[in-house]
């Protein structure tokens, strides 16, 4: 009985030792995959055609290279991983060796036809992985390396404290949503996670998140949609942008309080302008909206101007203002010599008569009495003496309240101006 025993037992070793192969090429055998099997190379992986083919994607975000804002395009790398199920590559892995993965070339078989809508970039940086891994379970997987430059409309009005938000779209070119379903594999929290976990570089911008939507097209195609959200650094824009900006408007305020200050407000004006043609090097031409990047230089270039125009307007009022004065000041002087000669002539006058009468008091001398009818009128009350009544110490006392109030209200400008447009970047700052 022993002996029956221990020969059934021979006899089923040797038949399981012939029944498993642990060879590769055995399972390829049973799989059926060679040259020349064109089916599983254009058919749709399933073994009934009513049943929707559900392909998985996903994409992890490894390098951003390069915001093109002229160009609106953004160029990255990306890996995108895709998964999906083929009924006729299942084996039963205990035939086998226990082998549940089998490594071969992406052309033995059907890959779906997914391409992204946004793609702008040149083909060859792409690096498409030559093989694919097939599963025990018919599940089948392939991981594609991207240098992917895809078209991202920017919104710039909030420039250089801005987040952009572009999508990549995943849609098939043939397969419509009965056929071919594309889905997420991972939720997008974990995506994001993955994502800066895998980062190598990321230059001037930060990764925010990762989004996904799924949805139907017009065209009856199966869309996958991944939202990459970054932000921009914007502490290089800060230091050779906003903060000169800022200290030649605070140079500008100080010009009121020195004497000549028509050159330096020249100047300022200048280095304003210089600094409007750095910011028109980076920004695009659009009529969509202004950047508030650009308002808030222009914003400087007018308030600057207008204190220029302030001062040579001041200016001016001072040199009219001194002339009129100097005018004054020598119509005066000739009226007085005009006098002194007049009442020379009419000493002369007198002296020559023959009324030695008139000539005993000094008040009776006709000279005397000119002088004395010239000191009343200047001296009658309700009357001013002429060189007051347009005096130009007055005028200039004018010029200075109006240099003084236009200075409390430039300066009440730039306050509210500075603090308005700094609110508006606050919520990203």
């Amino acid at each position: 009985m022993a002996a029956l025993t221990l020969t059934l037992l021979a006899l089923v070793g040797v038949s399981c030792s012939q029944a498993s192969d642990c060879s590769y090429s055995a399972l390829l055998n049973h799989l059926k995959l060679d040259a020349t099997n064109s089916g599983l190379q254009i058919e749709r992986p399933v073994k009934n055609w009513n049943t929707t083919t559900e392909v998985q994607l996903e994409i992890i975000l490894s390098s951003i290279l390069d915001l093109n804002e002229k160009l609106q395009t953004v160029t990255i790398h990306i890996y995108v991983k895709t998964y999906w199920t083929n009924e006729h590559l299942i084996w039963d892995p205990s035939e086998f060796c226990g082998l549940n993965l089998l490594t071969i070339p992406v052309s033995l078989i059907w890959v779906p036809d997914i391409a992204i809508q946004e793609d702008a970039s040149d083909s060859t940086n792409s690096q498409d992985d030559p093989l694919v891994s097939v599963f025990s379970n018919g599940k089948v997987g392939v991981v594609n390396r991207l240098q992917l430059t895809y078209i991202c409309k920017f919104d710039l009005f909030k420039f250089p404290f801005d987040t952009q938000t572009c999508n990549i779209t995943f849609s098939s070119l043939n397969y419509d949503a009965n056929l071919l379903k594309l889905v997420k594999s991972t939720n997008d929290s974990t995506l994001t996670k993955l994502s800066g976990l895998n980062m190598l570089t990321e230059g001037e911008w930060k990764l925010v998140s990762i989004k996904s939507i799924s949805y139907t097209s017009l065209t009856q195609r199966s869309t996958l949609v991944y939202q990459i959200s970054l932000k921009r650094k914007p502490f290089l824009y800060v230091v050779n942008l906003i903060l000169p900006l800022l200290f030649l408007l605070v140079l500008d305020l100080a010009s009121f309080f020195i004497s000549e200050k028509l050159g330096f407000q020249m100047t300022i004006l200048l280095s304003v302008f210089v600094l409007l043609k750095i910011l028109k090097d980076i920004l695009p031409s659009t009529e969509d909206s202004l950047p508030l990047m650009a308002v808030y230089c222009v914003s400087i270039f007018t308030l600057v101007w207008i204190n220029l125009l302030e001062t040579m307007l001041i200016g001016s009022l001072k040199d009219v203002a001194c002339c009129v004065g100097e005018e004054r000041q020598n119509a005066e002087v000739v009226k007085v010599k005009e006098q002194k000669a007049d009442n020379r002539n009419e000493s002369a006058g007198v002296s020559g008569t023959d009324k030695p009468e008139e000539t005993n008091s000094p008040l009776d001398l006709p000279g005397d009495r000119q002088k004395l009818k010239f000191i009343m009128d200047r001296t009658k009350p309700g009357q001013k003496a002429p060189e007051t009544q347009k005096n130009p110490s007055n005028r200039l006392r004018w010029v200075k309240i109006f240099d003084s109030v236009f200075f409390i209200l430039y300066f009440t400008v730039v306050v509210f101006s500075q603090v308005f447009l700094f609110s508006l970047w606050k919520s990203d700052i």
